[in-house]
């Protein structure tokens, strides 16, 4: 067992949590806040079963993930305005909970929890099928094509799973004007597939080819 990469692993699982917790329940003023903890938990206890199955089966998977640098400068951009939009949707989320502005209809965070579990469960699935999948765009050594599974439907199944993903995230905050400011992330993600196929097309062997067998990028018969 690598004990280093657990430590690791460990740290960075539990800064997450304080993160989070801090840009959602300082905003809202107080801990009495259900949908925050609902949202805690679908997005950290997932995340925990996630690592410990990456730590035991897969533990360059797990070290990729936890060191991801990205190296080009326009994707840098794309990283810092995301995390710019979701500093904004959790302190919005937060604020919305402490001055009651506008809610989604009753039933509203059950469907998102739902939506959320089930995009996670496709995002395992995706991770699964591609060995090769990094947080950065990056062609690996002895890198192939993948196009089976999710991979013969869309040729970018993780971003397509992780709009469902952050659009669920607001649904379970339950704030709307958070759900608008997330929709900043389908701009951005555009603009990093279109930069990463270009990358892929240049240095990944039989790329081209796999353009010509699956034609949708992210959602089939639209794009």
């Amino acid at each position: 067992m690598d004990k280093k990469l657990l430590k690791e692993a460990i740290i960075k699982y539990v800064a997450g949590i304080l993160l989070v917790g801090v840009l959602l329940f300082l905003p809202a003023g107080t801990l009495k806040w259900r949908n925050g903890w609902i949202f805690m938990a679908v997005l950290f206890i997932p995340m925990f079963l996630a690592g410990i199955v990456m730590y035991l089966k897969a533990p360059d998977l797990l070290r990729s993930r936890l060191n991801a640098r990205e190296k080009q400068s326009e994707q840098k951009d794309v990283i810092g305005l995301s995390g710019l939009m979701f500093l904004a949707a959790f302190i919005v989320a937060g604020l919305n909970y402490r001055f009651k502005w506008i809610s989604f209809p009753e039933g509203s965070v059950t469907f998102g929890c739902i939506v959320f579990l089930l995009s996670y469960r496709g995002f395992a699935e995706v991770l699964r099928e591609n060995a090769y999948l990094s947080r950065t765009i990056e062609v690996q050594q002895g890198q192939k094509v993948v196009d089976t599974g999710m991979y013969g439907i869309v040729r970018h199944p993780m971003y397509a799973v992780t709009i469902f993903l952050f659009f669920s995230m607001m649904i379970i905050l339950d704030s709307p004007f958070s759900f608008v400011i997330m929709m900043r992330y389908i701009p951005l993600i555009i603009k990093r597939i279109m930069n990463e196929e270009s990358v892929l097309e240049k240095e990944l062997e039989g790329y081209r080819d796999y353009k010509n067998k699956v034609r949708y990028r992210l959602i089939p018969m639209i794009w």
